[in-house]
């Protein structure tokens, strides 16, 4: 066993140079990956043991600007791209593929939902806090809607002043951690997906719970939960978008989320990569490092190769997104290669480590078990080929 953990020895770097960054992109990226190096990885194994966040670690992220990256600086954000917070989250997940779901979901989803949908004084209310360290949750999945993401039984009806919620939501993301919640319920059953309503409802909020939290096999420190809604009153004002827009908000948001988790998958891959070229290097069999041997350097290389293919993928989807253009099929083709290339790769990186990689004294098993939920959330491998099929047929 090493005298110092591994986790803290995450200082090489993803398998090919950034050169389809910008030099203010290269900076962006190498800040955040030094921040998740310095400040997650040394918490990285406790976090995954306790099954939470490090203490701290939230408000951290914010004072660096990656709860608000596509804020408006005049709101309290850093005014960047959704490029950047698909970099921001591809950098953490090399280290921790936990904590960047908590960042990507509260920006992929809850900060562009709000961006796109909210009123002006909805996002003049919202986004300054969630810039500031708020937590967002999106709370769309249901025990019966999962990929049939709309066949939802959560309630919706109206009251004087405002909505009556009522239902159980799984699955949760970051639920644990989040101050506010975009809730999507049925208004109306009869209208079938149009009657599908989304609300802010915040934590505190009468009549709202979060309940049990799941114990995970992989992506330990992010929270997962159950959501309880009993009679939960909130005022006309948090109606986000019109009635019956609920699907729409959820249908556009995802897809931009499908990038982010892409970029996620991306990142573990670059990390796992990153960690096995390390070891192969000071691993001795033989009289000799094992990367003299050829079907080390072969696996590598396939690595490698996956990997940088993966990359372009989510960063063209990215790029596409940013300018305006059509990206569906692209979000689904990269979140489907980068979880399949995320899978393989860790499963790899758990090969060279050999025995050590089967142990948690590496970091080898906790990536290997991190990649597997890439090919479920946010839409599963599934679904994605069934939306790049009535893309490309």
């Amino acid at each position: 066993m090493p005298e110092v953990p591994v986790f803290l020895s995450t200082k090489a770097h993803s398998p090919s140079p950034l050169t389809s960054l910008s030099e203010e992109e290269q900076l962006f990226y190498s800040t955040v990956r030094r921040f998740a190096e310095e400040t997650i990885a040394p918490a990285v194994r406790k976090m995954d043991d306790d099954q939470q966040m490090a203490p701290g670690l939230v408000q951290k992220l914010a004072e660096l600007g990656l709860m608000g990256i596509e804020v408006p600086e005049a709101l309290g954000g850093a005014g960047g791209s959704f490029f950047d917070a698909v970099l921001a989250i591809e950098a953490i997940s090399q280290v921790d593929p936990g904590v960047a779901v908590l960042v990507d979901v509260h920006n992929s989803l809850v900060v562009n939902a709000i961006r796109r949908w909210a009123t002006e004084d909805q996002r003049g209310h919202w986004l300054p806090r969630l810039a500031e360290g708020t937590v967002g949750a999106y709370a769309l999945s249901e025990a019966g809607a999962g990929s049939d993401a709309f066949a939802l039984q959560t309630r919706a009806e109206k009251v004087d002043g405002g909505y009556r919620l009522s239902g159980r939501k799984l699955w949760i993301s970051n639920a644990k951690e989040a101050g506010l919640f975009l809730v999507f319920a049925t208004l109306d059953p009869t209208a079938g997906y149009r009657g599908i309503t989304a609300f802010f409802v915040e934590k505190g909020t009468p009549g709202f719970t979060v309940g049990r939290k799941e114990d995970k096999m992989g992506i330990r420190a992010s929270s997962t939960c159950e959501l309880l809604l009993d009679g939960c009153e909130v005022p006309a004002a948090n109606l986000l978008g019109e009635e019956g827009k609920g699907y729409k908000i959820a249908i556009e948001t995802l897809n931009e989320g499908r990038i982010g988790i892409g970029a996620q998958m991306l990142g573990l891959a670059g990390g796992a990569w990153a960690h096995a070229a390390k070891y192969a290097k000071e691993r001795k069999q033989f009289g000799k490092a094992i990367t003299e041997f050829q079907a080390v350097q072969f696996s590598l290389a396939e690595m490698a190769t996956e990997i940088e293919a993966a990359k372009l993928l989510v960063y063209n989807a990215a790029r596409l997104k940013d300018a305006g253009q059509p990206y569906v099929r692209e979000a689904a083709m990269c979140k489907l290669f980068a979880s399949q290339v995320a899978e393989s790769v860790a499963s790899k990186c758990v090969e060279v480590f050999g025995g050590n990689g089967f142990v948690r004294d590496y970091p080898a098993e906790k990536f290997y078990r991190d990649a597997k939920i890439g090919k479920i959330y946010e839409g599963t491998s599934n679904m994605q080929l069934m939306t790049i099929a009535k893309q490309v047929l």
